[in-house]
């Protein structure tokens, strides 16, 4: 085994160092239950085909911050904090023959729900367009690049990639995108000054709308990511930039010995939490964007 391939195996011995007594994982090493550190680290151990009884005990786990309506909250206090529901149906997808009845319901509640969005008057300051519709990260609110662009990648993966909302969410990004590159949050310019653009949102966005849009729209964001990539090592950075330039086969050679070298600094800073552990792990592993990570449905599948 050389040093890069032993590295990933004993990060993923990490990830499972993380499984609770009563099922899932924790945010950290002795920490408590998140259902997105769950969700994230069923998509990496499945991939590898590690522990699944392990792994079906966490989907199981996750069943109990499954609303009533099918979103996936992030703490059964606040049930308005949706945004884990598309990481709980890229979860699931793969462990579905255990949870398909979540899954389904889950994906229906993506389908319906939205983002709250209004039309933009002329004389408006902000300068995207508020009136397409997207997905947010807590109920009642307006919609975001993140959200948008996980709930994207779910429902591609479920087999809805050609559904309206699919498009919806791929027009609210193309809108959102700076004009010279890359996304931030969600806004282009405030108050008539442009903002500047973030790595990870960057890398979201562009692996939610691979294989939807012509090259040439996107082409400023994938020059504006490959020209920072070489100076990125944190893990919510790295992680999306090397998907999101996956997703359009535009990968550095390097990409493997930076998420390596990112890898191996987890100790001086005090342990990565889940998630980014799992993030920089499925960059590693992905052959293309995030969703080459899950067997995914055939179009047009319908839950029941």
């Amino acid at each position: 085994m050389n040093v890069m391939n032993f590295s990933i195996h004993s990060f993923l011995e990490k990830i499972l160092e993380r499984v609770l007594p009563d099922h899932g994982f924790a945010d950290h090493l002795h920490g408590k239950f998140r259902p997105d550190a769950t969700a994230w680290a069923m998509m990496v151990l499945n991939k590898q085909g590690i522990e699944s009884e392990i792994v079906r005990l966490a989907g199981d786990r996750l069943l109990n911050y499954q609303m009533p309506d099918g979103r996936v909250v992030i703490s059964i206090d606040h049930p308005d904090v949706l945004w884990p529901t598309p990481l709980a149906v890229l979860a699931w997808q793969n462990s579905k023959i255990h949870h398909n009845s979540a899954w389904q319901r889950a994906v229906l509640f993506m389908l319906q729900a939205t983002g709250v969005h209004w039309e933009k008057p002329d004389n408006d300051f902000i300068g995207h367009d508020t009136g397409i519709l997207g997905w947010s990260w807590t109920d009642r609110t307006h919609s975001w690049v993140t959200p948008t662009a996980l709930s994207m990648m779910a429902l591609t993966v479920a087999g809805y990639g050609d559904h309206s909302r699919v498009t919806a969410g791929a027009n609210l990004l193309l809108d959102r995108q700076i004009s010279t590159g890359g996304w931030n949050y969600g806004n282009t310019s405030v108050l008539g000054k442009s903002l500047h653009p973030f790595p990870e949102t960057t890398g979201m966005a562009l692996n939610a709308l691979a294989g939807r849009v012509p090259r040439e729209a996107i082409e400023p964001s994938l020059q504006y990511l490959q020209g920072r990539i070489s100076t990125l090592r944190t893990p919510l950075s790295l992680g999306w930039s090397v998907l999101g330039l996956k997703a359009w086969s535009v990968s550095p050679d390097q990409a493997q010995e930076w998420i390596v070298e990112t890898l191996e600094r987890d100790a001086q800073y005090g342990g990565y939490d889940t998630p980014s552990l799992c993030l920089l792990l499925a960059a590693s592993l992905a052959t293309e964007g995030l969703e080459s990570l899950i067997v995914q449905e055939v179009e047009g599948a319908t839950p029941s």
